[in-house]
């Protein structure tokens, strides 16, 4: 949505885990999902506080960098 800031993926791998949903809001640095590369799970963190907007991925999809994973709403 316009005005909402973007978060991509910063590296190739599959989404495990998504801790919100639509709608919630998320502080700064707060774990958003969990993506598994090479075999380690990476946190994926809220780079700004505000509101989910948009979720663009789902548990079990693969992602490559810059594939845009969420985004906030300020």
């Amino acid at each position: 949505p316009a005005g909402s800031h973007v978060q991509a993926a910063a590296m190739p791998g599959t989404i495990t885990n998504i801790h919100v949903n639509v709608g919630d809001r998320v502080e700064v640095n707060q774990p958003v999902m969990v993506l598994e590369a090479m075999k380690m799970e990476n946190e994926v963190v809220a780079e700004v506080a505000g509101t989910v907007a948009s979720i663009a991925v789902a548990k079990g999809d693969m992602v490559n960098p810059g594939q845009e994973l969420f985004s906030i709403a300020q």
